[in-house]
């Protein structure tokens, strides 16, 4: 993974960076049990997921939305997500970006139709890192 930040210099402590790279571990287990709380307690209050058809904004949106796809589309699957890019705006925000996809059962590697790129805004409050939005693509669309 890479690190870089704006043209200005920013400050940020391997641990934050440590942190935000967790981000991405946190989903995958919440997502593994199926935890749409854990899942949403990852965003801000205030934070927005999309994904291809879907728009939510605020955890507890995030939360119901997810609780929902945990027993319909998204039932028995599982999630990976390995961070590429990691950019700094200021000392307490940033960008990650992303390779990973839903998992069918008994898979390893998501198939090329649920394989994704992704974004995540990170933000820093009350000393802890968010997911203030995040947003993916399909990796492998024409």
């Amino acid at each position: 993974m890479t690190t870089q930040t704006t043209e200005t210099t920013v400050t940020v402590t391997d641990e934050d960076k440590a942190a935000i790279a967790a981000l991405p571990q946190r989903i995958v287990q919440a997502w593994a049990a199926h935890d749409a709380d854990a899942f949403a307690e990852v965003f801000t209050p205030d934070g927005s997921m999309i994904i291809p058809g879907v728009l939510q904004k605020g955890r507890e949106s995030i939360r119901a939305f997810m609780a929902q796809a945990f027993q319909g589309p998204f039932k028995g699957t599982r999630v990976t997500g390995t961070p590429v890019d990691l950019r700094f705006a200021n000392s307490e925000s940033g960008i990650l970006i992303t390779q990973g996809g839903i998992l069918a059962p008994g898979e390893s590697e998501p198939s090329a139709d649920r394989a994704v790129n992704a974004s995540w805004v990170v933000v820093k409050r009350d000393g802890q890192w968010f997911l203030a939005a995040y947003q993916n693509s399909p990796r492998n669309a024409a």
